[in-house]
């Protein structure tokens, strides 16, 4: 055998996909799909459960084995047609073809989506192994119950070590690319992590992350030099931006115009009907002007599943208003849309420096972010609790934490200025 053929058939290495949020979205999971017929209280406890494992007071397992007990008396028929419903998202297929097409031995891991839908993916990806939940069914019917190394504690890390055993490779040869917590058992059996819209946790333990487009991976597996990265808002950016830095009108509506309890009342009842737009837009429903302004500020993955990030925006608001008298709560409104909204368009812009803590964030977005929230934060209290409070807000701006920033920015923010009071 001639030395090229025997190059062709040794794999370059192994790349390791977790499913949810790298190849499907995360928030577009099978209960959405299926709210209907799950009916609206067992749809909220699929909600509460999966809220109670994003915060870290509940283990995966237990999560998992109490969302697929409301699945109770479904056939695997019924349930394949909420998973169709999920689009794969952009770059998954281009991205699996380079890599079939280039040495690479390609794996699916999951423990969120069952193993018959996991390997129905693989085969049309072309990807070498793959690994799901497994159903228990009686007579052809769900029976609640779940099972499967990949939803035990480091099953995946299990899964992945027999693997590398199959093809005699050592995690050397081995790339990780996730977006949560759950993966890092993994890490160890990896010679390069790539966070992928990472959580709080693989924002700072992963080697690299990646923020836009999946293709975005190749360059760093390939090592590859793409020239000078470009800096451009894409248009739903900007107009995402702007409707976060127009939030800083609202604490001059409740001076001049409307009582502070009135407009968190008003807030309050446009983000049910948000929340309500989105579990429309998700089934292809379409919500009356909701719709509209998601389409066109949605951004990244915010297009293929539930868009959060304006519920937790719009609660961080509310409460700056309810809780923290008008001064404290004013400048706390102001450095969240001022400081957060520009830290997001310098470190987009002109962000060089990513923080060892935290790669998903810049020290010149930050910094940045600090100018305005100080500028904006004097209008309503002095210059030396106008400091203390962008300060503050700006570190928590570029901390990895559990809970969105929009929400903890201005509490915490708000926080700080009662005490300086």
């Amino acid at each position: 055998m001639t030395d090229s053929k025997l190059d062709k058939q040794v794999p370059k290495g192994l790349m390791v996909f977790d499913v949810e949020g790298v190849l499907l979205p995360k928030k577009r999971y099978i209960p959405f799909e299926a709210t209907r017929r799950l009916g609206f209280v067992k749809f909220l406890k699929i909600i509460f459960f999966g809220l109670l494992y994003e915060i870290g007071l509940s283990s995966l397992e237990v999560a998992l084995k109490r969302i697929f007990k409301c699945f109770k008396g479904y056939t695997i028929e019924e349930l394949r047609y909420y998973y169709k419903k999920m689009p794969l998202l952009p770059d998954s297929e281009k991205v699996l073809e380079f890599l079939n097409k280039n040495g690479w031995k390609t794996a699916l891991i999951s423990s969120g989506i069952p193993n018959i839908f996991i390997q129905e993916l693989a085969t049309n990806l072309k990807a070498d192994y793959a690994y799901g939940l497994e159903l228990i069914t009686v007579n052809g019917k769900l029976t609640g119950e779940i099972k499967g190394n990949v939803i035990r504690k480091n099953g995946k890390a299990m899964v992945l070590r027999e693997i590398l055993r199959s093809e005699s490779m050592s995690s050397q040869k081995c790339i990780l690319i996730a977006d949560d917590r759950n993966n890092l058992q993994m890490f160890k059996y990896a010679s390069l992590k790539i966070g992928y819209n990472p959580d709080f946790m693989l924002s700072a333990k992963s080697d690299h992350v990646v923020t836009g487009r999946l293709n975005e991976i190749l360059p760093i597996i390939t090592q590859m030099k793409t020239g000078k990265p470009k800096r451009t808002l894409s248009r739903n950016q900007i107009i995402r931006e702007t409707i976060h830095i127009s939030g800083f009108a609202i604490p001059f509506i409740c001076t001049y115009l409307l009582n502070r309890y009135l407009v968190a009342l008003s807030i309050f009842v446009i983000m049910v009907l948000y929340g309500m737009s989105e579990l429309a837009r998700i089934t292809g429903i379409t919500f009356p002007i909701f719709s509209s302004i998601t389409s066109h500020a949605a951004v990244k993955l915010e297009r293929y599943e539930f868009a959060a990030a304006p519920i937790f925006y719009a609660f961080g608001i509310m409460l700056s208003l309810i809780i923290f008298p008008p001064p404290i709560g004013y400048a706390s409104i102001a450095i969240l849309t001022l400081g957060d909204g520009y830290a997001s368009i310098f470190g987009k812009k002109i962000g060089k420096t990513r923080y060892p803590f935290n790669k998903a964030k810049y020290l010149e977005g930050s910094f940045s972010g600090f100018i305005f929230a100080f500028l904006g934060a004097i209008f309503f209290v002095d210059p030396i609790r106008a400091f203390i409070g962008a300060m503050v807000g700006m570190f928590v701006e570029c901390l990895p934490m559990p809970i969105s920033d929009n929400l903890m920015i201005p509490l915490v923010s708000g926080a700080a200025l009662t005490l300086t009071f």
